[in-house]
């Protein structure tokens, strides 16, 4: 471990992306104050962010929710930085769109807001997702930071829940905005999907698309035509390199695989012999969406190095399925 960096917050600290960025800074020797949501009946177990290394000594677990703001600012108070992980999540579109959007973006503003009380915090990384800059009308053949989702056209262009690409690009936008209005420096990180290993207890969607493959799934196969994907501890590494890298400024994408559903049928039953994987030929019927590539030059310019290889995220993703009884 290395020394005392001072302390930062992440919100959303239950969350997958989250849970295993506490997890590096706490290594990294950070102190970490984290949110979670309210639990009035004390039912959700949060025993495995208690127990991560280093948490009994450098690790505070607040209760924040987005849909109340001023609730952060306690997390926030005397720390150096602050990682915004928290969303909404409504795939099935519970709610309408505007209200999850609405809550996304004042729950954010909140948060810069006592970020910019607090006098101490120096950035803030926010994590957004590659729907708010894939989902566009384009001929381009790679997108990069520039490219915004088009929230016209994001109902037409996604089965999943619209409201979460919807919230995601213009909390993004609001979030910039915003450090730029107040001279608050606020980076943000575009994952594609995430995959790989998990220390939360659930099952973490974007690893469960992933291996649908694996899983015979077969609704989640159009997800798959052509997906782009990143290691978990890859995004995370890059959130603390995007934190401590003194030029950071604006968006960096962060994808670092590529692969069609054919490709990935290949490479599966190749190494997974143990799964009944569907054949190439088998999927040539399934329909659905391609989305543009994502470049990731940005971050790679700025001197982040991916450590991890689709083997990887695999091996890891099914590993931790198998541990926790989801193969």
């Amino acid at each position: 471990m290395e020394g005392d960096k001072g302390t930062v917050c992440v919100t959303g600290g239950t969350g997958f992306i989250a849970s295993w960025l506490i997890m590096r800074l706490l290594e990294h020797g950070y102190s970490v104050w984290t949110t979670v949501r309210p639990d009035p009946d004390g039912k959700r177990d949060i025993s495995f962010l208690k127990n991560l290394p280093g948490a009994s000594e450098r690790l505070r677990i607040f209760t924040a929710e987005l849909g109340n703001p001023e609730s952060f600012s306690p997390a926030i108070e005397g720390c150096v930085g602050v990682f915004h992980v928290a969303t909404p999540v409504d795939f099935e579109d519970r709610e309408p769109e505007p209200v999850v959007t609405k809550r996304s973006i004042d729950g954010a503003l909140g948060i810069l807001r006592a970020c910019l009380n607090s006098k101490t915090v120096k950035r803030v990384v926010y994590t957004s997702s590659a729907s708010a800059a894939q989902l566009r009308n384009t001929t381009a053949d790679i997108l990069d930071e520039d490219c915004w989702s088009d929230v016209e056209s994001i109902p037409k262009m996604t089965r999943f829940g619209p409201s979460y690409a919807i919230s995601k690009t213009l909390t993004e936008k609001a979030v910039l905005e915003f450090g730029e209005q107040h001279g608050l420096e606020v980076v943000t990180v575009v994952p594609t999907f995430v995959h790989g290993p998990f220390i939360v207890p659930r099952f973490p969607g974007s690893v469960r698309n992933l291996l649908a493959l694996v899983l015979g799934n077969e609704k989640e196969y159009s997800v798959l035509l052509e997906i782009s994907f990143v290691h978990v501890d890859d995004l995370a590494r890059a959130h603390i390199f995007l934190f401590e890298h003194p030029d950071a400024k604006g968006r960096y994408i962060c994808s670092s695989v590529t692969m069609t559903i054919e490709e990935m049928s290949k490479f599966l039953s190749e190494r997974y012999s143990e799964f009944q994987i569907p054949s190439p030929e088998s999927l040539k019927e399934v329909k659905g969406p391609r989305f543009t590539r994502l470049s990731s030059r940005k971050l790679l310019d700025a001197g982040f190095e991916y450590k991890y290889g689709v083997e990887d995220m695999f091996d890891g993703a099914i590993q931790c399925c198998k541990e926790k009884g989801y193969l």
